[in-house]
């Protein structure tokens, strides 16, 4: 049983409804997450604004997928692991490279957004100098950065809400 109800589309505040509809838009449906987070308008609204900014980073869908399985994995979100799971087959992952991307064990980007996940932030200069010597520059590892805290809002919300899992979408 869920602890914070999602919201249907007339149920959530008006401040919440435009940004609601917009995902439904763009996505064929409303996530459960997006109708939890429609609790906070400000919540939400930044949510998407971050999501939004990101989408335009030099971060490419895969890697972003790889971020948030690896950081969900690491915060134990089922409701995040399996929403990304189907982004990330999307994103063109297949089910070994996401259960590699869970572990950390992928590539740099898997294996650093878990570190900073696991340490909260707290990394080493060997582990900053790994990741350096991976190809990671200073911007990517600051979108990484970011990436990991947007997910990290998500997972949890979904874990303090227990969020009913939506994903696969039905068709």
């Amino acid at each position: 049983m869920t602890r914070i109800a999602a919201l249907t589309l007339e149920q959530a505040p008006s401040g919440s409804r435009a940004a609601l509809e917009g995902v439904q838009k763009g996505l064929g449906f409303i996530p459960n997450a997006f109708s939890t987070l429609a609790h906070a308008p400000a919540a939400l609204n930044g949510y998407l604004a971050l999501a939004q900014a990101l989408g335009k980073s030099s971060l490419n869908a895969k890697e972003r997928e790889i971020a948030a399985l690896a950081t969900s994995e690491v915060n134990g979100c089922d409701y995040c692991i399996a929403a990304h799971s189907f982004f990330a087959t999307k994103a063109g992952l297949d089910a070994e490279q996401i259960d590699q991307a869970r572990a950390g064990s992928l590539d740099a980007i898997a294996t650093l957004a878990r570190q900073i996940t696991e340490s909260r932030g707290q990394l080493s200069d060997e582990q900053i100098a790994v990741a350096r010597q991976a190809g990671l520059g200073d911007a990517k590892i600051v979108e990484l950065v970011a990436q990991v805290t947007l997910l990290t809002l998500t997972n949890y919300l979904n874990n303090i809400a227990d969020t009913a899992i939506d994903f696969p979408p039905s068709a």
